[in-house]
């Protein structure tokens, strides 16, 4: 049979060569009966010898007829088109940008008009030019377009979600989380079953067209129009300026739903499918909500981690950096949809995970980039879903029933309102900052529906759900009630109630710098009562942060503290090092001698001054007892009991050292005040005492005065003329009594007041003979008269009779 067919294959094209146009089949001669070729003459058994030429080979260099065929007949010829229309090859390209061109139209022009703003939001006048362009549309005989769901939830939710993870306000949301999560999964849960339960009633007593309608697939209803949707949400609250707290504790529980509503979705759609649920299902069902919800954070958490590492070595190539942020963050959200997650929390985690280390490392424009484009993207996405809505409510199909529609409606406020009267009665208990009654009206009338309802009523089959247009007639008329009516009265019910606006100015930095110090002192009180809250994890949290992830997701020095506290740090240790090395902590600075020797006579200091070196181990040693004492006072000690506390060994000493050199500026400045006096003669007893007291390392007396008095004095701790007990202010001889023995050897000596109690200063204490007479005769050695502060002193610095 098969070698019949390859006979009679030649006489077939033979046949059929006059049919085809522009060619001419023939016979091969080359094939023999058997549909081999046939051997050519002289042809070596067991080669493949190759094959002969055609006689009509066309070879690629020859000059063919240009507008004929082989036999000659020449083609009708055609003038060169100019110009020509091929609207089918950019149909796809061409629709999408006028939609989105309309889209920017319509949002400029709802701007524009500053009247139209004021009173209707921004959402209602999209759907209503949605419903405007469908009716046109049909109206001309064509099909408009519907909004799909695989549109909706692949292209143009995911801009709006990552626009509130990146730029979510992290300590309001961090702070009233319990909140958040009692509202998006307790209030939820609430929501559905409740609305499912009383629609089942409902369709059990409404007649014959609502009888077949079960439990589940009225479960399943009550679980997708019982979530509050973030679009609608950030459309109308964002038009209102509701203060923070409301607009963190709607919007993020508009967030944080999407685990439950996913759950509760796909567990009643394969609930319908299946003949008998068991209690195995429940189980399962109730811990797929876990893994819905945690699955879908750990997926955006790992892809911002990986977004944070790869921002680590975009500093060469600035212009990808937004490009990263963007791509990661769409993949989380596709890896998440992968499995069946929550896409919308694994975007969420994955720019609030990246935010902070990747704006540490890319540029100021990248992160401005990042800003607009996302801001851009959002919106855009935002008034194109508003758009398709009205034009899909005149394409789609509907079925209207009063009864189910009217319940729908008049459920779900009901529902809504029970739910969140009796979740803040609970939650009250437990908050410091309890919503007041306004609070709780405020949150119950911003329970919007949105797009995400109409989407996944748009998933349900036909097959499994036979009443799925009567579903979508529900939900829309639900979500053009919430979005018109509420989103249109919600304004002037907050003006009547007096709601408090948000503040539109930034923090000042006197707010913030108080904020950080109150959360400082909270972790502190929980540390010593021993109630670890969340200031307590918290503080734990930023602590891992900054000893390890920091190091490895921040590039270079970024990874340090800010500069101008490392700036401020830097400064302060070297200043700690400085008055180590100069021989003590309480010796004054050096700046004060220099002014106090300038105000007698000017003089250049060697350039060389005789310090004690310190090797690197010693420099290095002091530098850890320093940061380990002074920097980090609240690591000290490591546990706390609130009857008996460890007394601080150091403590002491730092106090004593502030107290030092707070003494020593005040010196300082009081020094800085005294005038300059007439230059004495240079080997006056006074000046070379003057001298010798203000830096005995710099200035020494000559080998061959003999007669200048000696200056007995510890350079270690050099005190001020304040402190020194003068015995005589003449040198040897001059006065009528001889020298005695003792005086002889030891010259003019200081003393110094001992210190009353081990606790006091033994520096800047006075000394003992502190009289009048010597305070006058210490003020000759640097000031020649009184201050103008001073006026009240009438008796002269020098006596007349001397």
């Amino acid at each position: 049979m098969g070698a019949a067919a390859l006979r009679a294959l030649p006489w077939a094209l033979l046949l059929l060569g006059p049919l085809l146009p522009g060619q001419v089949l023939q016979a091969n001669p080359m094939l023999t009966s058997e549909g081999q070729p046939a051997p050519l003459p002289g042809a070596v058994p067991g080669f493949t010898p190759a094959p002969p030429a055609a006689p009509e080979e066309i070879h690629p260099l020859k000059e063919q007829p240009a507008n004929g065929s082989a036999e000659g007949h020449a083609k009708p010829r055609k003038a060169f088109p100019v110009i020509g229309i091929d609207y089918t090859h950019v149909r796809i390209p061409f629709e999408i940008s006028l939609w989105i061109l309309l889209a920017c139209l319509m949002k400029l022009g709802f701007h524009v008009i500053p009247s139209v703003s004021s009173i209707v939001p921004e959402s209602c006048l999209l759907i209503v030019v949605g419903l405007l362009v469908g009716g046109l549309i049909k109206g001309v005989g064509e099909k408009p377009p519907i909004l799909k769901s695989d549109i909706f939830f692949l292209f143009l939710l995911p801009p709006i979600i990552l626009d509130a993870g990146y730029f979510l306000p992290l300590r309001p949301f961090t702070e009233n989380l319990g909140t958040i999560l009692i509202f998006a999964v307790v209030g939820t849960l609430w929501n559905a079953f409740f609305l499912g339960g009383l629609m089942y009633a409902v369709c059990q007593l409404g007649g014959p067209g609502l009888n077949h309608i079960g439990l589940l697939a009225n479960l399943l209803f009550g679980s997708i129009i019982s979530a509050v949707d973030p679009v609608a949400v950030l459309a109308v609250f964002e038009e209102i300026h509701i203060n923070e707290l409301l607009h963190i504790l709607v919007f993020g529980e508009s967030l944080l739903n999407d685990a439950v509503t996913v759950v509760l979705y796909h567990l009643f759609e394969e609930f319908a499918s299946f003949e008998q649920v068991t209690i195995l299902d429940i189980i399962l069902g109730f811990l797929s909500f876990f893994v819905v919800s945690l699955g879908g954070v750990l997926v955006g958490v790992i892809y911002g981690v990986i977004a944070a590492f790869t921002s680590r070595f975009t500093s060469h190539i600035r212009v990808i950096e937004p490009l990263f942020v963007f791509l990661y963050s769409y993949m989380a959200y596709l890896s998440a949809e992968l499995f069946h997650l929550s896409g919308i929390m694994a975007l969420i985690a994955a720019g609030v995970v990246m935010r902070p280390y990747v704006e540490a490392n890319i540029s100021h424009k990248s992160h401005t980039t990042i800003k607009y484009f996302l801001k851009m993207w959002s919106s855009v996405s935002e008034t194109l879903i508003f758009i398709f809505l009205g034009v899909s409510t005149v394409a789609g199909h509907h079925y209207w029933n009063w009864t189910f529609v009217i319940s729908t409606l008049f459920f779900c406020l009901i529902a809504r309102v029970l739910g969140v009267l009796v979740l803040t009665w609970f939650i009250n208990k437990f908050r410091i900052v309890k919503l007041t009654p306004k609070d709780q009206f405020i949150i119950a009338y911003g329970g919007l529906r949105g797009a995400i309802a109409f989407s996944l009523g748009y998933l349900l089959d036909y097959k499994h759900f036979g009443m799925r247009d009567m579903f979508l007639t529900a939900i829309i008329t639900v979500i053009f009630f919430t979005v018109f009516v509420q989103g249109m009265t919600i304004r002037p019910l907050v003006d009547l109630l007096a709601v408090k606006k948000k503040q539109e100015t930034k923090r000042s930095i006197n707010e913030e710098i108080h904020t950080q110090f109150l959360d400082h002192l909270l972790t502190g009180i929980e540390d010593i009562c021993g109630h670890y809250g969340h200031h307590h994890w918290k503080d734990k949290l930023n602590r891992f942060n900054k000893k390890y992830v920091k190091k490895c997701l921040i590039a270079g020095e970024r990874s340090k503290e800010p500069q101008l506290i490392a700036f401020y740090h830097k400064m302060e240790m070297k200043q700690a090092i400085e008055l180590v090395e100069s021989g003590g902590i309480g010796k004054i600075p050096s700046a004060v001698s220099t002014v106090s020797i300038q105000n007698i006579n000017p003089q250049t200091l060697p350039l060389e001054r005789v310090l004690p070196a310190l090797s690197k181990d010693k420099e290095e040693e002091i530098r850890k007892i320093l940061r380990t004492n002074l920097q980090k006072t609240r690591q000290r000690l490591r546990s706390y009991n609130r009857h008996t506390l460890v007394a601080d060994p150091y403590e002491e000493a730092w106090n004593q050292m502030l107290l030092r050199r707070q003494k020593a500026r005040q010196l300082e400045q009081k020094m800085n005040n005294y005038l300059t006096v007439p230059a004495h003669r240079v080997d006056s007893p006074t000046m070379s005492r003057a001298r010798i007291g203000s830096d005995p390392l710099a200035y020494e007396p000559k080998e061959d005065s003999e007669n200048l008095p000696i200056i007995t004095i510890d350079p270690a701790s050099p005190q001020s003329p304040e402190s020194v007990d003068l015995m005589s202010e003449e040198p040897k001889g001059c006065s009528g009594l001889p020298p005695s023995p003792e005086e002889d050897e030891e010259g003019l000596v200081m003393r110094v007041k001992e210190p009353s109690s081990p606790g006091t200063d033994d520096v800047f204490t006075p000394g003992a003979s502190d009289s009048p007479s010597n305070q006058r005769m210490l003020r000759c050695l640097s000031d020649p008269g009184p201050r103008p502060e001073e006026p009240e002193e009438g008796e002269p610095f020098i006596p007349k009779g001397q």
